[in-house]
């Protein structure tokens, strides 16, 4: 394939893979909305800083209005909420042999097969640390997990070859099988995270705090029933263990994955969630219902009670409208669930 990658949304996600891919001259093209971060990135080039990497890389970048021709490879790297808006954009522009690989938080691969179907669609899993921190500028906070399988079916010769694209940018990145093994992994992981963006507080003054363990765990572990549910064997990484939240499982083991995960956390310049940065710094919408919402209704279509993913949602969104602040005490109105 000769075409540039096409990256739809250069924010934290897109913006690091499309850098790092220009830097390794390998042809991409990178879309967003944000017409001052569009200009910057393919002018004054995009500052990739932090303690992972940090350097300054022009990349080809339009708006979507000024996207022209059609592409094979077309990485989604936007918001979950917005994944619907951008698919009605960039399917024009998608070649008659290509695909979409979702590179996002939540199970958007559902959403884009039912646009274009499930063979033109792929999946990735990233847990690496990044943030967008303002026109031309983001933040590579830490390294983590990256994965990449089909939606449907083994690995294919385009899912081999996207997998060595990743390696440019993660040398540890696995091909996989069973893309949502490691989707729902972070679903469980997710939403302990949103959990974490009740408070102001860290990632790990989060999951270091035994007062707070037993909600994290509650949600690790409402999820994980609704990946047995779905037939789906989460896989680790990164100090989450599924098998910790599972049906049966002790708190022994969900202890040791909260303090991995604190001692994970402990190591990178991203001290706070992208949901954090939403509520916090941005004002603005964040991916809970995508994400937090959408295991809840699954979990409710297999007749799964799941309380904590229902009160998260609403203490969420209590913040984004300005009913609650972050605080200490919010966070342990999740307790209250479970007392």
């Amino acid at each position: 394939m000769d075409d540039p990658v096409l990256i739809w949304g250069a924010g934290a996600i897109g913006g690091i893979l499309g850098a790092y891919w220009a830097r390794a001259g390998v042809p991409v093209l990178m879309v967003d909305i944000v017409p001052e971060h569009v200009r910057a990135c393919a002018t004054t080039g995009l500052v990739i800083e932090g303690p992972v990497a940090a350097f300054t890389q022009v990349v080809p970048c339009v708006t979507p209005d000024q996207l022209e021709g059609s592409y094979s490879r077309i990485v989604l790297a936007v918001k979950a909420q917005a994944t619907e808006a951008a698919l009605a954009q960039l399917t024009p522009h998608l070649a008659e042999d290509g695909y979409v690989l979702s590179a996002q938080n939540g199970l958007n691969e559902h959403v884009i097969a039912r646009h274009i179907g499930v063979a033109r669609t792929m999946g990735a899993f990233v847990n690496y640390g990044a943030d967008w921190i303002g026109p031309g500028r983001i933040l590579f906070g830490n390294r983590g997990a990256v994965v990449v399988g089909e939606a449907a079916g083994p690995p294919q010769d385009r899912t081999a070859g996207m997998h060595k694209l990743l390696q440019v940018f993660e040398p540890e990145a696995v091909l996989t099988e069973d893309i949502w093994a490691y989707l729902w992994g972070k679903l469980g992981y997710g939403a302990m995270l949103f959990a974490t963006a009740l408070t102001p507080d860290s990632m790990t003054e989060n999951f270091a705090d035994p007062e707070r363990g037993p909600a994290l765990m509650g949600l690790a572990r409402e999820v994980m029933r609704t990946a047995v549910a779905e037939g789906v064997d989460p896989k680790p990484f990164n100090g989450f263990d599924p098998s910790a939240f599972m049906p049966g499982a002790g708190d022994a083991a969900a202890l040791r994955s909260l303090a991995d995960l604190a001692a994970f956390n402990a190591k990178t310049a991203k001290t706070h969630t992208g949901i954090y940065r939403d509520l916090a710094v941005r004002k603005r919408k964040t991916e809970v219902d995508p994400q937090v919402g959408a295991v809840a209704q699954i979990a409710a279509g297999h007749g799964i009670d799941a309380p904590l993913l229902h009160r998260l949602v609403a203490l969420i969104h209590d913040i984004e409208e300005g009913r609650r602040e972050m605080s200490v005490e919010t966070f342990h109105e999740l307790t209250k669930v479970i007392g």
